[in-house]
C-alpha cells in the first residue's frame, strides 16, 4: 500500500494535466511507486558504501592502535619470564627423575645431563636478555662485556653446569644446586601468574609460597652443596674417575662464588664453620699442616681480576675479618 503522500502527489499531476498541461506525462501509480523506492534504495545503499571505507579505514586504526602496545617491554618481559618458566620446569622434572632410584640407569643418565644442559641454556638466555652481547667483538669490548657478567647469578650457574655436563664423573648430589635454582624460578612464576587458578590454590599456593618465602634456606643448602662438592671431586682424585682439571676448575668456580656478591655471604658463612670445626682439631692433632693451609689461603684470597677486585669492595663481609675465621689456625 503506498503512503499518503505519493497519492496526493499522484493525484495533483492528473489535475494539472487535465485541466492546465495535457502535454504532461504523468506516469502510472506503480511505477511511480517503484522509481521513488528505488531512489531511497540507493541512496542508502551509496551510504552504506561510503560508511563501509570510514568504518574499515577506522577498524585499521583501532587494530593499528591496539596492536601498537602488543610491542611494548611489558609483552616482551611476559614472553621471557614464559620462556624461563617452562625451561625450568622442564629442568625440575628431569632433575628428579634423574634422581629417583626407580629410573633405569640409561634413563637417568640422559635425564641427568639434560638438566645441566636446560639450567646451561636457561643461564644463557637470562645473561643474553639482560646484558645483550658485546658492542664488538674484539678483546676490549668483550672483556668489558665479560667485567659486566662475571658476577652474576647465571653466569655462575653457566659455569656450574658447564663443568658438570662434560664430566665422566655423575654424582646425583651435584643436581641439588640445580633442582633448587629451577624450583626458585618455577614458584615465583606460579605465584606471580597463576594466584586466580583454582588448581594453583587447591595444590601449589602452599608450596609456591613455602618457596617464596624460604629462598636463604634454598640458597644456604645450595651453598653446602656446591662446597661439598669440591671436597668429593678432591676424593675422586684417588679413584679411576678422577679428573684433575675439572677439580681445579671447579675450585676456581668456587673461588668465584667466595668473592662475588650474590653468593659471597652464604660460602663465607659456610666457610666460617668448617673453619670452627676443622681448625681446633689441626692445631691439636697437625700442627704441620699449618704452612701448606697458609699457602692455600694466599691462594684463595688473591685476586683473579681487575673485576674480582671490584667484587671484593661490593662484599658484605669484610675481607679482613673472613681472613681470620677462615682455616683460621
Amino acid at each position: 500500500m503506498a503512503a499518503r503522500s505519493d497519492v496526493v502527489d499522484h493525484f495533483k499531476r492528473k489535475f494539472y494535466q487535465r485541466y492546465m498541461d495535457p502535454d504532461l506525462v504523468v506516469e502510472s501509480m506503480s511505477s511511480s511507486i517503484s522509481s521513488q523506492s528505488a531512489r531511497p534504495s540507493a541512496q542508502s545503499s551509496t551510504s552504506s558504501s561510503n560508511e563501509r571505507p570510514r568504518s574499515s579505514g577506522a577498524t585499521a586504526r583501532t587494530s593499528g592502535a591496539s596492536s601498537t602496545p602488543n610491542a611494548n617491554p611489558t609483552s616482551m618481559r611476559w614472553d621471557r619470564q614464559t620462556i624461563q618458566f617452562s625451561v625450568n620446569a622442564w629442568v625440575f622434572i628431569v632433575g628428579l627423575l634423574a634422581i629417583l632410584p626407580i629410573i633405569s640407569r640409561n634413563l637417568s643418565n640422559r635425564a641427568y645431563r639434560l638438566s645441566f644442559v636446560g639450567t646451561a641454556c636457561s643461564s644463557l638466555y637470562s645473561l643474553y636478555s639482560l646484558y645483550g652481547k658485546p658492542r664488538a667483538w674484539n678483546l676490549q669490548a668483550v672483556q668489558v662485556w665479560f667485567q659486566s657478567v662475571i658476577a652474576t647469578k647465571d653466569f655462575i650457574y653457566f659455569l656450574y653446569c658447564l663443568m658438570f655436563v662434560t664430566s665422566h664423573l655423575q654424582t646425583k648430589f651435584a643436581l641439588i644446586p640445580v633442582l633448587c635454582r629451577a624450583l626458585e624460578h618455577v614458584a615465583k612464576f606460579l605465584r606471580r601468574n597463576f594466584s586466580r587458578s583454582s588448581l594453583y590454590r587447591k595444590y601449589l599456593e602452599e608450596l609456591c609460597l613455602w618457596v617464596e618465602s624460604n629462598t636463604t634456606t634454598l640458597n644456604i643448602l645450595t651453598s653446602h652443596a656446591e662446597i661439598a662438592l669440591g671436597f668429593l671431586l678432591i676424593i675422586s682424585l684417588f679413584s679411576w674417575q678422577r679428573n684433575i682439571i675439572q677439580t681445579f676448575m671447579y675450585w676456581q668456580l668456587l673461588k668465584l662464588m667466595y668473592h662475588a656478591p650474590v653468593t659471597a655471604s652464604y660460602h663465607q658463612s659456610v666457610w666460617a664453620k668448617i673453619g670452627r670445626t676443622v681448625c681446633p682439631h689441626i692445631n691439636r692433632y697437625a700442627p704441620f699442616l699449618n704452612t701448606p693451609i697458609t699457602a692455600i689461603q694466599r691462594w684463595w684470597f688473591s685476586i683473579m681480576m681487575c673485576s674480582v677486585g671490584s667484587m671484593q669492595a661490593r662484599a658484605v663481609t669484610p675481607l679482613g675479618s673472613v681472613r681470620l675465621r677462615l682455616f683460621a689456625v
